[in-house]
């Protein structure tokens, strides 16, 4: 599920911005997204989910499949738990890629499908250890008060003690490094229907990130240390990091 909303304040109707590759190719960020589900998975079980006609009928013209949700929804996990109501059959794992998120390759999605696996995980997402380029940008775009990423600490079982997108910890070191948490869950279609039913939670709507709704209800959600991929990854939070992600979308 690629969830893909047209009202983003810092980026208005950012699924439709075109990004160019190293080889001349523009695609709209969307379809970017889509096609890195598609090496991934079969296509057929790929969906954009959204609230936008535009950004629907754009995502059938290039050959995906798209499902209307509504503009009420706060964010990705519920429009995924609105999707999951609307399927025939309803799936034993349901990956959520956001549609910011096109460089994420298939390795991590396969690492996540495979963290379902064991029935008492429901929730996964993963993280890469901040180089020191990644490291330098987080700080700098803090410093200048954008968002530059989401930062993650986790406990030494394996799971995610807080999100934020302030650099945290303060005080990073080589034994604590900034963690960068990526734009990529794996849920149980139990999660997905208990996260639903709860109330957004004070620290979800203080940081904009929806899975800390998850920690706060106690719900545990496991994280998956992978590897940086080649040349890096990034998402496109604003307008200017386009200009990172293009170079690497070959």
């Amino acid at each position: 599920m690629i969830p893909a909303r047209s009202a983003s304040t810092r980026f208005p109707d950012k699924p439709l911005a075109e990004l160019t590759a190293p080889d001349g190719t523009r695609r709209p960020l969307v379809e970017w997204t889509w096609r890195a589900a598609c090496a991934a998975v079969d296509p057929a079980a790929v969906l954009v989910a959204t609230d936008s006609e535009a950004i629907a009928e754009r995502v059938e013209r290039f050959g995906g499949r798209a499902a209307m949700t509504s503009p009420d929804l706060r964010n990705g996990t519920e429009r995924c738990a609105a999707v999951l109501k609307q399927l025939e059959r309803e799936p034993e794992v349901l990956i959520n890629l956001q549609g910011d998120s096109p460089l994420v390759p298939p390795r991590i999605i396969h690492a996540l499908a495979a963290a379902l696996a064991d029935r008492q995980v429901s929730v996964a997402t993963p993280w890469v250890v901040c180089d020191g380029e990644m490291t330098s940008r987080i700080l700098r775009d803090a410093a200048d008060g954008r968002v530059g990423g989401t930062c993650v600490v986790t406990g030494a079982a394996g799971q995610a003690l807080y999100f934020s997108k302030y650099p945290i910890p303060h005080g990073a070191t080589p034994s604590a490094p900034l963690k960068l948490h990526l734009g990529v869950y794996a849920y149980s279609a139990a999660a997905l229907r208990a996260y639903a039913s709860w109330r957004p939670a004070a620290l979800e709507l203080a940081e904009g990130l929806e899975q800390l709704r998850f920690l706060d209800a106690g719900w545990p959600v496991r994280v998956i240390e992978v590897d940086l991929p080649p040349g890096g990854i990034w998402e496109v939070n604003n307008p200017d990091d386009i200009a990172l992600v293009e170079p690497l979308l070959r």
